[in-house]
């Protein structure tokens, strides 16, 4: 399952005109991004280390079963064919990838789409009203109690917090005030840190040291 992807999507998606408030190139490269990060937690993509016959600014696919989802299978399939920087990864996954995120969340009943145009000469444009609530009310209140109450995100949160941080979007999902900002980016920086690791969690660490690698690809 793609958590992190479809969670962050649907975090920028849960506002008044259910469309993400954030630049289209850049949910694009994001998502990329993301995608890569699930394979990440799954164990099925690392950063290329010491010793081996790879760049060391390399991503590197790990042996598994096929994954069944969807949305990550395309970034495995690329990773397969040949170790990749993170740059060229998501230059490679970002154009179809939002798609597959919107049609997964879509079949599993998560979003409506609302056509806004019509156009045969432009791509249309929609918005995606949630069909329910209850998955992103609880990514939010996992991202609200990790920057103001202090407490250790879960793995999937602690790399939505990176990812938006990395590239400012986290005022695209929380209303934020001068002071407000100040203190959530504090704390994001804290989080992008890894302190929320769990030492003797083998995909948390993998997760942050991908997570740690692919960030710059977004800068």
């Amino acid at each position: 399952m793609a958590r992190i992807a479809e969670d962050l999507l649907l975090l920028l998606l849960d506002n008044g005109a259910a469309q993400p408030a954030i630049e289209p190139s850049l949910l694009q490269r994001l998502l990329a991004a993301a995608v890569l990060l699930d394979l990440a937690y799954d164990c099925r993509v690392r950063p290329a280390v010491p010793g081996e016959p790879v760049p060391p600014d390399h991503l590197v696919a790990l042996a598994g079963p096929p994954p069944l989802d969807p949305v990550v299978r395309p970034a495995l399939t690329l990773l397969q064919e040949a170790p990749v920087t993170p740059s060229a990864a998501i230059a490679k996954l970002r154009k179809h990838t939002e798609d597959r995120v919107i049609d997964q969340l879509l079949r599993t009943g998560q979003l409506h789409q609302i056509s806004l145009s019509q156009n045969r000469f432009r791509r249309n444009s929609y918005a995606w009203p949630l069909a329910s609530r209850t998955r992103v009310d609880a990514a939010r209140s996992a991202m609200l109690s990790t920057l103001f109450d202090g407490n250790c995100p879960n793995p999937v949160t602690a790399t939505i917090v990176s990812l938006l941080h990395t590239v400012g979007g986290l005022g695209a999902v929380l209303s934020l005030n001068d002071r407000g900002s100040q203190w959530v980016g504090d704390r994001a920086i804290e989080i992008a840190s890894g302190t929320w690791v769990d030492d003797n969690k083998l995909a948390e660490v993998n997760l942050a040291v991908t997570t740690a690698a692919v960030r710059p690809a977004l800068g």
